[in-house]
């Protein structure tokens, strides 16, 4: 009901007025000054993949075509059996069934509507790490949960949240959490009865360290009771404009979800699912995609510690978390003259705010006019 002039009654406000402005639209100035490079802008402020698509996934998707009839929410049985053997071969999920995994329409819906999925509301917690993809408190915001920034068992004894996402490899900063750190997290999440929700859509991409599943029974015991482990083939399979995503692990959770999906209309497009089926059981492109990018860091790396940047954590995943010791928009600055554009570390947390995030999504030849440029 609209309001009429003079009424008392006030206007209900939806949940997008309170929501932050979009952290990227900020950068409008930085990324005008970088176009205005005589070489053309590098941009390496997102992680948008641009490298094709694996040849078998689009032959998949164009095989699959004709799909005039509703896919099912659950997902195909053969994609749900393809899910549960990579989980299981790449990342020991001993235990794992049919009945516990569910594909979803990329990852990032996922993590904004999971708190809500999940019954939480006002009353509730939300803890993601400190530094941190925006998301995670857009989820909490979104079930208008509070939402708490905190990496430590203490913090989950003492908050005895609802929901805790846990992400390893970090985005943005790289850091992978070893199998002591996580079971201990884990254990502390169960103490106090919540959710685990792990965020490992970067686990293909470890360069110093080797990422671990909380579906590891390393990790969690030998039980999936209370928890979501959330993969994404955007940056393994370059499938990001797919939007093909999968969460995984405790199958009454995973079951729940399912309804609450269907009855929301959450359906992946058929063909995608079968683009998924075929390269979930496909390594030999996520080994290709990985060389790519390692061949990116290995230039950029070097070029950026050559003007003076640190580089922090960045073990794995695909940027690197960078410092200059200087309030980060000065170093977003510093970058855009050279025709440079990243991502400021105060998008990803109070705490972060004099580093950078450089992305290694970008073609081989603008890599290489970055790393050209900062050798100046």
């Amino acid at each position: 009901m609209s309001m009429t002039s003079g009424s008392s009654t006030p206007r209900r406000v939806g949940l997008g007025a309170a929501l932050p402005d979009f952290p990227w639209d900020s950068l409008a100035g930085a990324k005008r000054r970088a176009a205005s490079h005589p070489g053309g802008i590098v941009d390496l402020s997102v992680g948008t993949p641009v490298d094709p698509v694996p040849e078998i996934g689009q032959t998949a998707l164009r095989e699959a075509a004709n799909r005039p009839g509703y896919p099912q929410t659950i997902g195909t049985p053969a994609l749900r059996t393809a899910i549960v053997e990579q989980l299981t071969r790449r990342w020991s999920a001993v235990g794992l069934t049919e009945a516990g995994v569910l594909p979803v329409l990329g990852t990032k819906e996922l993590v904004a509507w999971l708190p809500l999925m999940l019954g939480l509301g006002s009353q509730d917690t939300v803890i993601f790490p400190t530094v941190a993809y925006p998301t995670y408190a857009v989820g909490a915001q979104f079930a208008r949960a509070t939402g708490v920034a905190a990496d430590s068992v203490e913090a989950i004894c003492s908050h005895r949240p609802g929901l805790v996402w846990l992400n390893s490899p970090s985005n943005p900063t790289g850091r992978v959490l070893g199998v002591e750190e996580l079971a201990a997290l884990v254990a502390a999440a169960r103490e106090v009865g919540a959710i685990v929700a792990s965020d490992e859509c970067y686990g293909e991409l470890g360069w110093e360290a080797d990422p671990v599943s909380v579906l590891d029974p390393r990790v969690n015991g030998g039980s999936h009771d209370g928890l979501l482990a959330v993969h994404s083939l955007s940056k393994r399979s370059n499938l990001a404009g797919y939007r093909a995503g999968l969460i995984a692990g405790d199958a009454s959770l995973v079951a729940e979800l399912t309804e609450l999906r269907k009855h929301a209309g959450m359906l992946m497009p058929g063909p995608v699912q079968e683009a998924m089926t075929v390269l979930l059981a496909d390594t030999a492109h996520v080994d290709e995609q990985r060389a790519r990018y390692a061949r990116r860091r290995d230039l950029l790396r070097p070029a950026l510690t050559n003007v003076g940047f640190r580089i922090d954590h960045s073990e794995a995943g695909l940027y690197l978390w960078a410092t200059r010791g200087e309030n980060c928009r000065d170093s977003v600055d510093f970058l855009a003259d050279l025709g440079i554009l990243v991502a400021p570390g105060d998008f990803y947390g109070a705490d972060s705010d004099q580093h950078v995030r450089v992305a290694l999504t970008a073609t081989d030849e603008r890599i290489a006019a970055a790393a050209q440029r900062l050798a100046v």
